[in-house]
């Protein structure tokens, strides 16, 4: 099992778009309500957000419009307690906030989301206005392929910037996070091809693993083939979600260290009471890297990451609302056999 570098400013930085998350009150359709709910949002935000919650220090890098709407974002991340020393703003007389509206969905009708998120302030976005510092100041660098895929120019400057923090010696984290609405499979293909490389924890879908690179077998076979074919790969992790409806949901995860040829996947959390499922699979990355900082074991991972996107599937918003005391709580009434508590007092 891998081990993250020490003495380092952050355990996790991340980069990604924030977005505007705009939610009708309830089960109200977007079509339908007058009201909407603010939340700020994204996929990297979560991870750090979640990470922070726990306890290690980590911090945002994007980029958001010098005005109101980019005040409440930048007050959305320090509010998990992640760091906005590397936010970057822009002045520019087009700066936005992309925005994403959510709808929550009841049995038999589905949850529903809606993008305006073109030309955003993030997609103009380029290393050239961080410090040099950054490559040297975190233990893990994170990011997803929906980053990837928001424009040919930030896909350029975050690999650019993967390479540079690899070189420095951070861990890289890629969470494949496959978006048919933000890019074909054939680019997402291409390009995740190319930096599979430079990857040392891997998060990819069992069904990203088979429709995007022509996986077969088992998943535990899906696994051992990537690290046959990409030797620097140390861990990847799948997620599992059995939909029932909704609002019932059944997850777990397979992790695998590949250097060890182990892998680990505990009992499911079944029939969970999902209240808002935005942001699940970000809190399952952000327990997985917490454990693997805080125990470097695949076993912890599994529980970590588990506990989290089961807890995310009960708070509205996309960011898990926890502390370590939580998610330690539920891990031991998850695995603890016989009666269980059913409230704390």
């Amino acid at each position: 099992m891998i081990k993250a570098v020490s003495k380092r400013d952050f355990s996790v930085l991340g980069i990604g778009e924030v977005m505007l998350r705009l939610s009708p009150l309830g089960n109200e359709r977007i079509s339908f309500c007058e009201t909407f709910e603010k939340k700020a949002g994204g996929s990297e935000l979560n991870v750090v957000s979640g990470i922070s919650m726990l306890g290690k220090r980590t911090g945002m890098i994007t980029k958001l419009p010098h005005n109101e709407i980019g005040k409440f974002a930048r007050r959305q991340v320090r509010y998990a307690g992640s760091s906005d020393d590397y936010i970057i703003y822009d002045e520019s007389p087009d700066m936005r906030l992309g925005i994403y509206y959510y709808e929550s969905g009841a049995y038999p009708r589905m949850s529903v989301v809606s993008y305006d998120r073109k030309n955003s302030s993030f997609t103009s976005f380029k290393k050239e206005e961080l410090p040099e510092r950054v490559y040297t100041s975190a233990n893990i660098f994170h990011t997803s392929g929906i980053t990837l895929a928001l424009s040919e120019s930030v896909r350029e400057n975050v690999i650019e910037m993967m390479k540079l923090f690899k070189e420095k010696g951070a861990l890289i984290s890629f969470d494949v996070n496959y978006r048919a609405a933000l890019w074909d499979e054939d680019t997402a293909r291409e390009t995740i091809s190319q930096i599979l490389p430079l990857i040392d924890i891997l998060f990819i879908s069992e069904e990203t693993s088979r429709r995007m690179f022509g996986m077969t077998g088992t998943l535990y076979e899906i696994h051992k083939k990537f690290a046959e074919k990409y030797k620097n790969l140390e861990i990847i992790a799948s997620t599992k979600r059995l939909v029932t409806s909704p609002k019932k949901h059944t997850f777990s995860s397979l992790v695998y260290d590949c250097a060890e040829d182990v892998h680990f996947e505990e009992e499911p959390y079944r029939d969970i009471d999902v209240v808002d499922r935005i942001g699940s699979g970000d809190a399952y990355v952000a327990g997985a890297l917490y454990a693997l900082l805080e125990y470097g074991d695949i076993r912890k991972m599994a529980e970590y990451g588990d506990a989290m996107a089961a807890l995310k599937n009960t708070v509205i918003g996309d960011t898990t609302e926890c502390d370590i005391i939580d998610i330690e709580r539920i891990i031991k009434n998850h695995t603890t056999q016989g009666p269980k508590n059913e409230m704390v007092r």
